[in-house]
């Protein structure tokens, strides 16, 4: 599988879709209980939130986001991207691009991942992420308890995406980018099913792995796969 290192930074100027029926306006963030140490972080600079999608799955990238919001054009609904809807996702995904300062969505292939590990891969497509911004940040705060090497300073937060804006938005970024990559991977391989689990081993996954061996988009290095046929066996439909 082809490795894309890194998508380009982005800083879109798109149309805002109206919100839906009930949430807050735009304009107002909802109210968030930050870990203790972190509110004077994002005080007087710009701070980073960094997030991935994709370390569970036996198939496909992992996917890592970072985000700089504006302050002043705070996001309405930003959560734990596994705590909404795709649909939410997907509309809070155009308003984050609209309105960030500064983002950029980077990858680790499947072939790094099977070198490297998912960890230290999962670490790469984060340093790939914040090295991709067009603005630098002053520090960065990344989800989870483990940090990459990053030229600036970095705190890791755990739970960060549930409780800093700029964490959640990048878990967001993540987690759409990641979905429409398995959309491609579907379009290549349907006998998998990618579409629906997203590369997780579900029964479906497995089963399907069991009928027709392991794909070029399989993570030779996970138990799942590893004692499958080689991805040569499996030739798209």
């Amino acid at each position: 599988m082809r490795s894309r290192k890194s998508c380009k930074p982005e800083q879109l100027a798109l149309p805002l879709p109206p919100p839906p029926a009930g949430a807050p306006p735009r304009g107002r963030a909802p109210r968030r209980r930050l870990p203790p140490g972190l509110a004077p972080l994002l005080a007087g600079g710009l701070v980073a939130g960094v997030d991935e999608a994709g370390r569970g799955p036996i198939a496909g990238p992992v996917v890592a986001a970072a985000v700089i919001l504006d302050p002043a054009a705070p996001i309405a609904g930003l959560a734990d991207s596994k705590a909404l809807s795709p649909r939410r996702r997907e509309r809070l995904d155009v308003e984050i691009r609209a309105r960030a300062l500064a983002l950029c969505v980077a990858e680790a292939s499947v072939e790094e991942i099977d070198c490297l590990d998912i960890l230290q891969a999962t670490l790469l497509a984060m340093q790939r992420a914040v090295q991709g911004l067009r603005l630098p940040p002053r520090h960065v705060l990344v989800d989870g308890n483990r940090l990459p090497v990053l030229a600036q300073p970095a705190t890791a937060v755990v739970g960060g995406d549930a409780t800093v804006a700029a964490i959640s938005a990048a878990s967001i970024l993540a987690k759409v980018h990641r979905d429409r990559l398995c959309e491609g991977l579907h379009a290549e391989w349907p006998q998998y099913g990618f579409a629906q689990h997203k590369g997780y081993p579900t029964a479906a996954h497995l089963a399907a792995l069991r009928a027709h061996g392991a794909c070029t988009a399989h993570r030779r290095s996970f138990a799942p796969v590893r004692a499958l046929p080689a991805p040569d066996a499996a030739e798209p439909t």
